[in-house]
């Protein structure tokens, strides 16, 4: 269990970051930055924790928030962008600090979120159509890896499949070139630059995706799992991580909700044991960050179709989770589809961002009982 969390982070997770880094149009260098500082430091919290009160905690930084980056349209240069990274550890830790956590899900509907998620990762799901018309047997292949491995062979999960299966058709029908020679690139540290605009337009929904899907998810299946995890201090740890990767670009550092599942879960062993497992995955996950610069250069290698496809089958789950939460609560549904449509369609203006349009308007159709919640 513990390879196979490292490698939800490592593989789906790595590749988001490319793409969110092409984005924002970062240099190699400051994409190699924030690989080192997301795996490295996300790792280095999570082998902590479970070291500490010996509960099963994984990750690396949320997969999440790296979807919404991609979806960003915000036009900030590195240190902009490092800036509102480290302030969105710092509304994590003060969550943690203060318990506001609790209180904002209390008033913030899950399926309003759920909803906004679900709108932002549509567009990724739709460019796996051109991207199998361009590369069909490397989609085939990912499609049968995603939908029918898992049922046969239970060891991986299905984005694991559609990876090894679509790498599998990609070899048959595309030749990737020989990787080439590169020199070792350290991590560079950056002076952040704190704005408003990017605290609204990134920072703000960054923290919330990562409380609620990645923090939340996680605590919830340790205790799932007989596990009494210190939830404050989790999100405080969590919180202090973010902003130390985020003074070297990386997004995020913290607990993963997927990881720390997999890790917390008896498929990993015996309930004293499983913490195993979560060092396991620490481990792995720094020594990947420690070589983000080799990692690289073998997903540039990669055809941007390939890219799509993966990104497609790695955001699948979570765009079917979040749907189907949003469209649960039938006494709110229109917020929430509402709040989809928003997010599907980026609709932004007046210096806010799609996210705080999407649930503003959610939020605000709730609250004045036009829809009732």
């Amino acid at each position: 269990m513990g390879i196979m969390s490292a490698l939800l982070a490592c593989t789906s997770g790595a590749v988001m970051v490319v793409q969110a880094a092409d984005v924002f149009d970062l240099s190699r260098a400051e994409l190699v930055s924030w690989l080192t500082a997301a795996y490295v430091i996300g790792g280095l919290l999570n082998l902590f924790l479970t070291i500490k009160y010996k509960i099963p905690f994984a990750g690396a930084h949320s997969i999440t928030a790296t979807a919404f980056l991609c979806t960003t349209a915000a036009h900030v240069s590195f240190p902009e962008l490092t800036g509102a990274f480290v302030l969105s550890g710092a509304l994590i830790l003060f969550a943690g600090s203060t318990g506001l956590f609790t209180k904002i899900m209390e008033h913030l509907p899950k399926n309003l979120i759920d909803a906004l998620l679900a709108g932002l990762l549509l567009p990724y799901i739709f460019k796996m159509g051109p991207a199998g018309i361009k590369l069909p047997l490397a989609f085939i292949m990912a499609t049968i890896g995603y939908f029918i491995m898992p049922r046969v062979i239970r060891v991986l999960p299905p984005s694991l499949w559609a990876l090894l299966m679509g790498v599998i058709g990609l070899c048959l029908e595309y030749r990737i070139s020989p990787i080439v020679s590169a020199e070792f690139i350290a991590p560079i540290p950056v002076i952040p630059q704190f704005t408003w605009s990017g605290f609204c337009i990134i920072s703000v929904p960054m923290a919330l995706l990562i409380l609620s899907n990645d923090l939340a998810v996680a605590l919830a299946a340790i205790k799932s799992h007989q596990f009494e995890p210190p939830v404050n201090k989790v999100l405080i740890g969590s919180g202090l991580a973010s902003i130390i990767a985020g003074l070297c670009g990386g997004n995020a550092a913290n607990v993963g909700g997927m990881m720390s599942a997999l890790c917390s879960s008896p498929e990993a062993g015996p309930k004293e044991k499983r913490y195993w497992a979560a060092v396991i995955s620490g481990i792995i996950v720094i020594s990947y960050g420690f070589f983000a610069w080799r990692v690289l250069d073998l997903i540039i290698l990669l055809p941007s179709p390939f890219i799509s496809i993966i990104t497609g089958f790695s955001l699948l789950g979570l765009f079917v989770k979040g749907l189907r939460s949003a469209l649960s609560y039938r006494d709110g549904i229109i917020p929430a589809l509402i709040t989809f449509l928003i997010a599907a369609l980026h609709i932004d203006g007046l210096g806010l961002s799609t996210p705080v349009w999407a649930l503003g308007i959610g939020y605000i159709l709730i609250k004045v009982k036009i829809f009732p919640a």
